[in-house]
């Protein structure tokens, strides 16, 4: 039984949500804020993005059974004219 429940439970940690932290240079206000959201937005596999500012962060989560790339991620970021530092992922 205990067998069982452990192939239910890694079955199921295969479909949560991934979420990825972008540590991100050049962000200063709102408005900076706002044109990463509606970038992040144009991508299906993003499920939500939310940008500290006081932190230089962005913190996306990746729809249940989707993956981004780290280039993907930093591309996005590019495109919205700033740089990545760094990335950690956190399922």
């Amino acid at each position: 039984m205990k067998f069982l429940f452990v192939i239910l439970f890694l079955g199921q940690a295969t479909a949560w949500a991934e979420t990825a932290k972008l540590s991100v240079n050049g962000m200063v206000c709102a408005f900076c804020a706002q044109g990463i959201k509606k970038k992040f937005s144009t991508n299906a596999k993003v499920e939500n993005v939310s940008v500290d500012l006081d932190e230089k962060l962005v913190t996306v989560t990746i729809k249940k059974g989707a993956k981004l790339s780290d280039e993907v991620l930093t591309n996005l970021i590019k495109d919205a004219g700033y740089a990545v530092t760094k990335i950690e992922r956190k399922e």
